[in-house]
This record gives C-alpha cells, structure tokens and sequence, in this order.
C-alpha cells in the first residue's frame, strides 16, 4: 500500500505469485473441475439438458393427450427449474448420488423443468414437471380458479395446513380416492397390491409406498392430492427420512439466526459506524468519490432482482403481491448501496488521515498503469484463492463431512437473462471488499490495535452473511470464507483496494462462469468466457484513457516483462 503523496506503485513478484497461481489453478481443475476427482460438495451438473422449449412442448402434448385439458397457446407457458433440495441433500450427505444416479433418476428425478400452462378460458392451470434429459412427463398438478387447495398450502403451519387439506376433501373417503388413484398408478408401472397404501400427512391426501425400490432409508412414494372430487396433483418421488428432515430445520434455524445477529445486526452497525467516520475524516476524503460505484452497485442489484422474476412467479407472486415484494427489494438494494457509499468514502478518508493511500485516484499520476497491474495481481491472487478453497472443501469434506444441496431459487436457469449472471461478481467484489476491507479493517483498529485482529472481526461477520448457502453443517462456510476472507485482507494491505477489489471480481467470475456453461448454450458459454477476460479488458480501457496523460517523473511497477 502507498503512502499518500508518494508515486502510485504496485510492488509484486509475479514470478513467484505466478508459479502459486498455476499450482492454485490445477488444484482448482482437479478437485472442482473434473468429475472423477470432484467431491459430492463440489459435483457439478450434466450439461445434457433439454431446452426449455422442448419441455415446453412435452408438457403440452402430456396435458392434451395424457389430461386431455385444452391448453391456450396463445398465453405464455412459464417455464421454470425445480429440485427435491432436501432429497439431493440427503443422497449427497450419505454418499449415494452415484448409485441413485445409475438406478433411479430417469424415472424419478430430483431436478425438474416445470411448465406452467393455462387452459383455455381461464378455468385454470396445469402445472407438468419434465425430466430435464429425456423430456418425460414426470408428474403434474392441476389447479382450477381460486383453488382452495392452493390456499390451504400456502398455510405455514402443518397441523393447520392438513387441516384445511381435508375440509378441500370433502367427504371423499379413502375408498373413493383409491379409486381415483388406481390407473394412475398401472399407468406408472405399479402393482397396487404390492404397495402400501396410507393417508397423507394429517390425514389429506393418498400415498403409495413400495418398499421394493429403496435407497438408503429412502422408499418411493406416490404422493396424491385431491380438490373438488377430482386428483389435484400425483407426485411420484422417493421419501425424505425424517432423521435428515429434522437436521436440516436445525441447521437452517441456527443459520438464520448467524445471518440476522452476526451478519445483519453486524452489518448495519458498521454501516452506522461508516456515516459517523466518513464525517469525521471529510477532510481527507471527498463525498464524491463513492458515488458511481455506489450507483453501480444499486443499478446492478435492482437489475439481479428483476433477473429472478420467474422465481418470484413460481412462488405464486403476481400483480400486487409481485410488485410489493419489488419495491421492498429495492428499498434494501437502496440500503445497501448507501452502506457501500459511506464505507468508501470513511474507509478512503480513515487510510488517507493516517498517511496511507489505500484506493488510488485517478486523477493521479500513474494511475492507468496502476490499475493495469492491479488487475495482473488480482488475477494471480484468484487462481490462488480457487486453489486454496479446493483444499478447504476437500479438508472440511474430510473432517467435519460437509455436504451441500441443490438452490433452485439462485439457478440461472430461473433467470430471465441468465448470460448476465456474473456481473453480480462486480457488485460482491466492490461492495464487500469496501465494507469488510478498506473500511472494517481500519475501524477496528481503531478498537483492537492489533492488525489480525481487526482484520478477522469483519472477515467473522462477512463470513456469516454466507450461512444460507445450502452447504452443510452451516459452519462449514464460515470456515471456508474465514480463511478466504484473511486473504483477501492480505491482499488489500499489501496492494490496496483496486487490487483485492480485482481478485474478489476474477474469483467469483469464474465460479458464476462454470454455472453457465453447465448451460450448455452457446451464447451462455461465450458469455461465461467473455465474464472472466472482462476485469482485464476493463482494467485496460482504463488503462489506455489514462496513458494520454504527462508521464511521471519517478518510477513506476516492474516493466511488463516481469509478468513472464
């Protein structure tokens, strides 16, 4: 790091960060990349996958030739990704995708395309989940106007739900909905009379248990849901063990609580400690330099919102609701981006006031060439940084067994422009980098004294924002984004915020560009290639508009040849 008034100046060894750089780029390759050698937490997704068009198609003909409903074409089918989380989540925790893989999956998939389509006029809607490889018609719902059945489960309360479940029943007794449930299940290949037959939860509902396919604890179940006299939904799918039910609320209840008091509450005290310090040191800063990043990242953030509407459809929120829940988003990305504007002018002014210039200007000498090999360093940095967070994975998939599940809620299948997936790593790389790093680390110094400390205190509270993340046990990310996070601190106290900035942007446009190209398109493959070359076209647009300027007179970074 610079001090203020000093020539701007990037002091690297690329020659030894590049030799670190490949060794972290192989390890990357070897334990992320390549399935023979990947662990189940870091498995990635076959890229055989049908269009969502084709789905569409084949949900059409199952809804007329199977349901015989008449679908309006002329209303646009909503087409979305869906996964079994907790049933993936437990073939991963006990080690048994591969086998479910080989006997199972093509009959009973845990990922889905769901279509949504519309009836003609309007008597309501079918709901036709496809096997995202064959383009087999896997299960189906059917919901007329102002379903009841739709009301009753939007009820959180199960005792409650169930409840209203029977009161949609009527007086359909188990006799009639056998009778009902009987084709449907010689249509799937069953023999009823080899099966057990129960009620559903709370008494609504069928359900068909053959113990003769099982996995693990796990048997297959064919789930039936009954509205007005009639099947409502048939869902065949394998059970979920109650012991891995009941793990899952508990990891899930305890990262909420790590996100809203270590995260949350956490957080938005530094934002309050941001305003308080950006005033104080206003006479070593100006207000406005926080400004167009700040913008950036509201712009950004409301745009990655509005990217998800297919997911906020899925959940049923339309019109009112849907526009509600848009303009709350908004007003958090707004927060956000206020918390990010004070970090950056009070974290520039608590350096510069302590002599240090921690986030160069560019109306300083030098500055093109700054940045050029700010972004050299952060891509060296981030090859390390995938390494060393193979290792974590492969270290915590050894010790502590974590294992991770399926979000379908983050998919870039469910974005409306999925190729745009990775800019969200320029919004992480500038705002956490600028909260966490050149503003946390100096205000905590300012309490600690001690530079690892003040380092690791707002390192433990980014760390915490990540519990969420379907990895498990939930301490497993706060491990593995301690470590990272220390790195990063690194960085940004060796080479400044541009820099850690730059590798934070690099690391997560690679990890964002591998969801793309498990896309298999190829405007989504060159648009995960082009996000990863793009933090070194833009340090170079910089780069060229700044080169214009009077040369220093003092010397600057190595001559390029030292990148060799």
């Amino acid at each position: 790091m610079n001090p203020v008034g000093q020539p701007l100046q990037l002091r690297t060894n690329y020659k030894r960060l590049g030799v670190f750089a490949v060794i972290g780029l192989v390890l990357f390759v070897l334990f992320q990349i390549l399935p023979s050698t990947a662990s189940d937490t870091l498995e990635q997704q076959d890229t055989k996958v049908i269009s969502k068009e084709q789905a569409e198609q084949a949900a059409v003909t199952y809804a007329q030739n199977t349901l015989h409903l008449q679908i309006d074409k002329g209303k646009e089918a909503l087409v979305t990704y869906q996964s079994s989380s907790d049933f993936y989540g437990y073939l991963s925790r006990e080690k048994l995708l591969d086998q479910y893989n080989k006997t199972y999956e093509s009959d009973y998939p845990y990922d889905v395309f769901r279509v949504r389509l519309t009836e003609q006029g309007d008597k309501g809607t079918a709901s036709i989940d496809v096997h995202m490889k064959s383009g087999k018609a896997i299960a189906f719902s059917v919901t007329p106007p102002y379903s009841e059945y739709s009301a009753a489960m939007t009820e959180p309360n199960k005792e409650k739900r169930g409840n209203m479940l029977r009161v949609v029943e009527g007086d359909m007794t188990l006799q009639d909905k056998k009778q009902l449930a009987e084709p449907w299940i010689k249509q799937l290949g069953l023999n009823s009379d080899q099966l057990k037959v129960s009620a559903g939860d709370n008494g609504a509902g069928l359900i068909y248990t053959d113990s003769s396919k099982s996995i693990g604890s796990s048997n297959l179940q064919v789930r039936f849901a009954f509205e007005d006299n009639a099947i409502h939904s048939i869902q065949p799918a394998f059970s979920i063990p109650a012991a891995h039910t009941a793990y899952v609320d508990h990891e899930t209840s305890k990262a909420k609580w790590l996100t809203i008091l270590g995260y949350g509450l956490l957080s938005f005290a530094l934002g309050v400690l941001a305003i308080v310090y950006s005033a104080l040191s206003r006479h070593h800063t100006s207000y406005k330099r926080g400004i167009f990043l700040s913008i950036f990242y509201f712009a950004v953030a409301t745009f990655s919102s509005y990217n998800l509407l297919p997911v906020f459809e899925a959940q049923g929120l339309t019109g009112f609701g849907l526009t509600i829940g848009m303009i709350v988003q908004t007003f958090f990305n707004l927060v956000m981006s206020a918390l990010l504007y004070f970090s950056l002018v009070g974290g520039d002014g608590l350096w510069r006031k302590a002599g240090l210039n921690a986030w160069a200007r560019a109306k300083e000498p030098g500055y093109g060439s700054y940045v050029l090999h700010s972004m050299f360093t952060g891509y060296l940095w981030a090859f390390i940084l995938m390494g060393v967070q193979s290792v974590i994975y492969i270290v915590l998939d050894k010790t502590i067994h974590s294992w991770s599940t399926t979000d379908a809620t983050q998919s870039p299948y469910n974005m409306l422009y999925p190729w745009l997936l990775p800019i969200m790593a320029w919004m992480a790389g500038i705002s956490e980098e600028a909260v966490y790093r050149l503003f946390g680390i100096p205000m905590m110094k300012k309490l600690v004294r001690n530079t690892f400390v003040a380092c690791l205190i707002p390192t433990l509270i980014w760390a915490l924002g990540h519990t969420l993340y379907p990895i498990y046990p939930v301490i497993t990310r706060p491990i593995e984004l301690t470590v990272i996070g220390l790195l990063f601190s690194f960085i940004f106290l060796k080479h400044g915020y541009i820099a850690v900035m730059f590798s934070h942007v690099v690391f997560d446009s690679v990890l964002m560009s591998f969801s793309l190209f498990a896309l298999g398109d190829v405007p989504d493959i060159l648009a995960g290639i082009i996000t990863i070359i793009m933090p070194a076209v833009i340090a170079y647009i910089v780069y060229v508009f700044n080169r214009k300027k009077k040369k220093e007179s003092y010397p600057m970074t190595p001559h390029p040849e030292g990148l060799l």
